[in-house]
């Protein structure tokens, strides 16, 4: 009896291993990661910001319950590095491995997944590099600041069978899910535009002033730093400060509107804007920075073959008045959603008196909460692990562990880079930018947009 119990679950095993192996997915990954008492050893690729401030808490939250833990960190600035390593080491209380760049971190075997947090643009290149490994990953947002990046990534993950969540927390938001149910069970009615704002009034943001002292060009890799961006000279302000820089970052459309125009995707089922326009400028921080610090864009958004279809969409953002409180407003002709009060209000609904004159009916939406509670969106990186970011975290571990698609897969993520790309031609170019479907690039004013 032993014998056969033996054969099965050889069996099993090898069967397994054969239907994993067109996945890209080795047994002895399968073993590792799906075994509900097995551990699932995570690598940090890049110990930023973002990632000590909110990913880490996230991930401090459940990995006991999931039984996740950290054993390695990726940074190629030496005192990050070896900063990273013992300050993980205090949290989890054993040795953390420190390596000098990622080819050290993916030539290790006890690596099982990945948390990516490193600059703007490196995002899609590290995610590729890690899903050809084998990691599964959790990649921060923006997925990607050119075309070529963001299709190189997408092929890469769908083709690898990895478990990649981006960073697109709202996703995993009750408040944001009963919006994207109200709204798909057609109870909201036909979207007729969507107001986005993201406002902040601190000089300090994305500075870096005091790193930027220390940091000397011996003690990182700034080649491998650039990546394929065009190779320039050591610039320690490019290199902290990369969210003010084109080519490293789109700035203002990249860090924020990405979050805020997935919740379009979302909601609406459309996968890309049919057109943008943007204009802006430095107006404020005149601080050798080069990605604006006031940005306008407006979409134009429905079935790119029904151009009579569709809604019309305005960003905006500033960095030099405000309070740093997102607001989201969708607006349908019954009413209003208010993803910043949580709330479906008839406010500017057609009216009784206003129908009829018209020979209509009324249409007013009700007066309701979304959920009870709402799930606070926290702009900033030191937020000790806010509720969005902590419920995303743990459904990228459970998707780890199941196989299932987390809340924001490669395809979320894919999208709103369509969307931040086509913002930043369009503000760079002056131009307005398309999406053509079939060569997966950015047009402006119809031709191929050089970055």
């Amino acid at each position: 009896m032993s014998s056969r119990r033996k054969f099965i679950r050889q069996s099993l095993k090898a069967g397994a291993g054969v239907y994993l192996g067109t996945m890209g997915i080795s047994a002895s990954s399968y073993a590792r990661i799906l075994g509900s008492n097995d551990r699932v050893r995570v690598g940090v690729v890049g110990f930023s910001d973002r990632f000590r401030g909110s990913l880490l808490p996230s991930f401090m939250n459940h990995h006991k319950e999931m039984n996740f833990d950290i054993v390695a960190v990726s940074d190629i600035w030496k005192m990050r590095r070896e900063a990273g390593a013992d300050f993980l080491k205090t949290k989890f209380e054993h040795d953390i491995t420190a390596c000098k760049n990622n080819d050290e971190l993916h030539a290790r075997k006890d690596i099982d997944a990945v948390i990516i947090s490193t600059a703007d643009f490196q995002h899609a290149l590290h995610t590729i590099e890690a899903v050809k490994a084998g990691r599964d990953t959790y990649t921060e947002k923006p997925f990607a600041e050119t075309m070529d990046d963001n299709n190189a990534a997408l092929d890469a993950v769908k083709a690898s069978g990895r478990i990649v969540q981006l960073g697109s927390q709202r996703r995993s938001g009750g408040n944001y899910k009963a919006a994207a149910d109200f709204i798909q069970q057609g109870k909201f009615g036909a979207i007729t535009k969507v107001e986005l704002t993201w406002n902040v009034n601190q000089p300090g943001r994305w500075r870096r002033e005091e790193l930027v002292g220390k940091i000397r060009e011996e003690d990182t890799d700034w080649t491998r730093f650039q990546l394929n961006r065009p190779k320039a000279p050591w610039d320690p302000r490019k290199y902290l400060e990369f969210r003010l820089f084109w080519p490293y970052s789109s700035g203002l459309s990249g860090q924020w509107m990405s979050h805020q125009i997935d919740t379009v995707h979302w909601f609406s089922g459309l996968g890309h804007p049919r057109s943008v326009v943007a204009n802006g400028g430095i107006y404020m921080w005149k601080d050798g920075r080069a990605n604006w610090d006031t940005i306008t864009a407006v979409f134009d958004y429905g079935p790119v073959d029904d151009p009579a279809t569709g809604f019309q969409v305005v960003f905006s953002s500033r960095m030099h008045n405000g309070e740093d409180d997102p607001t989201e407003l969708y607006f349908s002709n019954g009413g209003v959603m208010n993803l910043d009060t949580n709330t479906i209000s008839p406010k500017g609904g057609l009216t009784k008196k206003a129908a009829e004159a018209m020979h209509m009916k009324e249409n007013l939406l009700p007066a309701m909460e979304l959920v009870p509670e709402k799930s606070e969106v926290v702009a900033s990186a030191d937020t000790g692990g806010d509720k969005l970011t902590s419920a995303h975290m743990r459904n990228w571990m459970e998707c780890v562990r199941s196989r299932k698609q987390p809340n924001a897969p490669v395809e979320a993520g894919y999208n709103h880079s369509i969307a931040t790309i086509m913002t930043n031609a369009a503000a760079r170019s002056g131009g307005r930018a398309t999406f053509d479907e079939k060569t997966r690039q950015v047009l402006v004013n119809g031709k191929p947009f050089k970055y």
